[in-house]
């Protein structure tokens, strides 16, 4: 049985180097796994209680969440915006922290990787978006890292699926979180 991963993306950009990293990682990944790339992101609302009312949450939120709660994990792919995560990653993680206690990524494993231009490749972003969505409820695989640095130059000619440095390490990152969902799932 296949571990079924979903795979956000903190960058709505067309040309978005984390959107790259994830294709890759869906092209790539090894035996057992399968990851589905989530689209509509930017359709998503920002997060208000006052709209997430049983009956009538908007539709793009009740299908992130219908998504999410379907898969076994999460990788979640972040760039780094003003030191920090984008707010579409932010908004996405705070729709599925709810019902607080029983989201969509509560007690499932979330590794977090990325790239960005910068010389630590997107640390900082990574780094708080473990965070958030570990207060979310998810388990996340503090040991599961992936900071690409340079990505303007680094794949400025070269597709991250076709960067063999790239490609071995998205893999490992997949098979660690596979090996973290429990054998149920």
């Amino acid at each position: 049985m296949s571990v079924r991963i979903l795979a956000l993306v903190g960058s709505l950009r067309a040309g978005s180097h984390n959107r790259q990293l994830a294709e890759a990682a869906a092209k790539h990944a090894p035996e057992g796994a399968q990851i589905e790339l989530f689209e509509g992101l930017a359709d998503v609302p920002f997060y208000n209680e006052d709209i997430d009312v049983e009956g009538s949450v908007p539709a793009a939120a009740a299908r992130l969440r219908e998504v999410a709660a379907g898969a076994d994990a999460f990788l979640l792919f972040s760039p780094e915006y003003n030191g920090t995560m984008p707010a579409v990653l932010k908004n996405a993680i705070d729709w599925l922290s709810r019902p607080f206690g029983a989201g969509a990524v509560s007690g499932k494993p979330v590794a977090v990787v990325g790239t960005a231009f910068g010389q630590y490749g997107g640390v900082w972003a990574q780094d708080d978006a473990r965070k958030s969505v570990g207060i979310a409820g998810a388990v996340v695989l503090e040991d599961v890292k992936l900071s690409i640095p340079g990505s303007v130059t680094r794949f400025a000619d070269t597709h991250p699926a076709d960067d063999a440095e790239v490609v071995t390490a998205i893999t490992e990152v997949i098979a660690q979180v596979r090996s973290a969902v429990p054998a149920a799932a």
